[in-house]
């Protein structure tokens, strides 16, 4: 009956043993070969640790003191000189986890005097945050109050202004993770933050706080709870867009998913269906990410990678922690996947509001073909100012559309530069539209009334773009129509395609990947006049990889001298691809 249940402490078990050697005498985290350590790995492993003894209550493992060791990474933790908001709210949380008060809690009875000041002055101070770091706050008031440390308790206080503010930045009720600016970085540091918020008061000392605040919660994380079933591919691929996605994307699903059944969230007739993601997720994340002949968790080798702020450490820790999460789930709600049956994929083409106001529109297309597999989100969001092209508004589906990690490049959009302003036509649209077109196809449409560069800065009086995709079955077809106001200089246009496979060993077999004919792009219009590059070869680059693989090709269509654009005159670029799909292990 818990075989699930097992099997998620069985695999807590070896991450853990396989990395709590990396914790040194003062509490601080040695690093793997080729990475740098993290201030805020201590408070990972802490965390991890805690809910590890929540989940078995046991206090040793192989020849390591649990206890001791969370004394030890939660002393490193507080006397962190430099900021480390999220690595100090998981240390508090990990802390709690031993006990829910000073006086029955076998870690605080280990940490000094000068330890316990130096963690009540940093739980104390709080910083006001608009982004997902107010879920840290949270955090720490949580094990403040709850440890005695203070008679008031400001977690209700924070939790309201967290939701408040999700509504202030959104006309739909979605997180977004940067409304400073442009605005609108709506990703799935949504997700994680309704997860660390709901785990947080898992461990408050008010049990009463918890069931007046869940009501409030649930409002808003319901929203995510929503487009899961759409936005996780068939053979279990998870968040596919936006910073800190890969085996991050799996498990924050995963978490989601689970609470929200345990909090009785699901509606009954929709449980099958959520449990059949929780299986495609974990055997995803199981297949991908775990070494199995050595029982530890990676997320970047020879051939992927992951992004900056997160190493094989941290990540073998959180994933531990998230596994006796799910293991305390899975034994709260009577688990068994095994008699879960599979939801058979629908054809269907939607977009998903996440903002709609009169200065901007933003959301996610989803379009997804059942016949073959093909799933595609287009995210029209911010990517907070960073030069990357995880949240570029391009058909993320990996394996076949793909796009470098840690990197920029204009994937599937056209690039225009104008002197020092290079545009490009992402982050956020008017008149947003998606529908059901002739012929069976699916399309979906915005407009830029302002061309936007790549560092989200908005060029008024220079032109306008209008973007259309069309999808009809595996076909997809793209169109840009660039306007300018004024005769402009064009100093030069790139487009980039990246040609990838998937993980050579770490792979779900149904995975989607690319056959001999590749993409299949053609170009229809171009007047830019742009020629295609001879392909450069990367396989050996470890810059071009991916969350799931590895980059083997660019083809890039350029125009590497000037055009003069006239103006009111539309320039248009339509290319369309016929994608040459199979399974990656037939």
């Amino acid at each position: 009956m818990h075989n699930f249940a097992n099997q998620c402490l069985d695999m807590a078990r070896s991450f853990l043993s396989h990395n709590l050697e990396a914790i040194n005498e003062d509490g601080t985290i040695a690093p793997c070969t080729g990475e740098e350590s993290r201030l805020d790995e201590s408070g990972h492993a802490a965390l991890a640790i805690g809910e590890y003894f929540r989940a078995t209550n046991e206090t040793s493992l192989d020849k390591f003191d649990l206890l001791d060791l969370a004394a030890r990474c939660i002393t490193a933790q507080a006397f962190t000189k430099e900021e480390a908001e999220n690595g100090l709210a998981c240390a508090s949380l990990g802390l709690l986890s031993f006990g829910p008060s000073k006086d029955r809690n076998l870690v605080w009875e280990r940490l000094l005097d000068p330890t316990r000041q130096t963690l009540d002055k940093r739980l104390l101070a709080k910083t006001d945050y608009g982004n997902h770091f107010q879920a840290f706050n949270i955090a720490k008031s949580v094990a403040r109050f709850s440890m005695g440390l203070s008679k008031k308790d400001e977690t209700g206080k924070l939790i309201d202004l967290f939701l408040n503010r999700i509504q202030e930045n959104s006309s739909t009720g979605f997180f977004d993770d940067n409304p400073h600016g442009l605005g609108g970085a709506f990703n799935i540091y949504g997700v994680l933050s309704f997860i660390f918020i709901r785990q947080s008061l898992e461990l408050h000392a008010n049990i009463h706080l918890r069931e007046y605040k869940l009501p409030s919660l649930r409002t808003f994380a319901e929203k995510y709870l929503k487009i899961l079933p759409d936005i996780v591919r068939i053979d279990g691929l998870g968040w596919p867009f936006g910073p800190n996605t890969g085996a991050y994307g799996q498990m924050y699903c995963i978490s989601m998913i689970l609470q929200s059944i345990c909090d009785q969230w699901v509606p009954k007739d929709k449980k099958n269906l959520y449990l059949d993601l929780v299986r495609r997720l974990f055997f995803f994340f199981f297949t991908t990410y775990l070494d199995q002949e050595h029982g530890i968790l990676v997320i970047r080798d020879q051939e992927r990678n992951a992004t900056l702020s997160h190493t094989t450490r941290m990540a073998n820790f959180d994933a531990a922690r998230h596994l006796c999460q799910w293991s305390h789930l899975a034994k709260a709600i009577d688990l068994d996947l095994s008699q879960v049956p599979p939801v058979p994929p629908k054809t269907g083409g939607r977009y998903v509001f996440f903002d709609k106001s009169a200065r901007k529109e933003q959301g996610l297309f989803i379009y997804k073909n059942a016949d073959s597999g093909l799933q595609i989100l287009i995210p029209l969001v911010s990517s907070a100012k960073e030069a990357l092209s995880d949240s570029l508004a391009f058909p993320h589906s990996p394996g076949i559309f793909d796009w470098p990690v840690n990197k920029y490049m204009p994937i599937m959009l056209p690039e225009l530069t104008f002197g020092s302003h290079r545009i490009i036509p992402s982050f956020y649209g008017k008149n947003c539209t998606a529908g059901l077109g002739l012929k069976n196809t699916f399309y979906f449409r915005y407009d830029q009334p302002d061309l936007i560069t790549v560092d989200e800065e908005r060029i008024s009086n220079l032109g306008n773009c209008k973007v259309s995709w069309t999808f009809c079955g595996d076909k997809v077809t793209s169109e840009f129509i660039f306007t300018v106001k004024n005769q402009m200089q064009l100093d030069k246009m790139r487009y980039v395609l990246a040609i990838t496979s998937p993980h050579s060993q770490h792979r779900v077999g149904t995975s989607l990947t690319l056959g001999e004919e590749s993409l299949r792009a053609s170009v229809i219009k171009d007047d830019f006049y742009a020629t295609w590059k001879d392909t450069t070869v990367v396989s050996q680059n470890l810059d071009y990889t991916t969350y799931y693989g590895k980059i083997h090709y660019l083809q890039i269509l350029s125009r590497d001298h000037p055009l003069i654009m006239k103006p009111n005159q539309p320039y248009k670029l339509i290319i369309e691809f016929s994608p040459d799909i199979k399974l990656a292990d037939e």
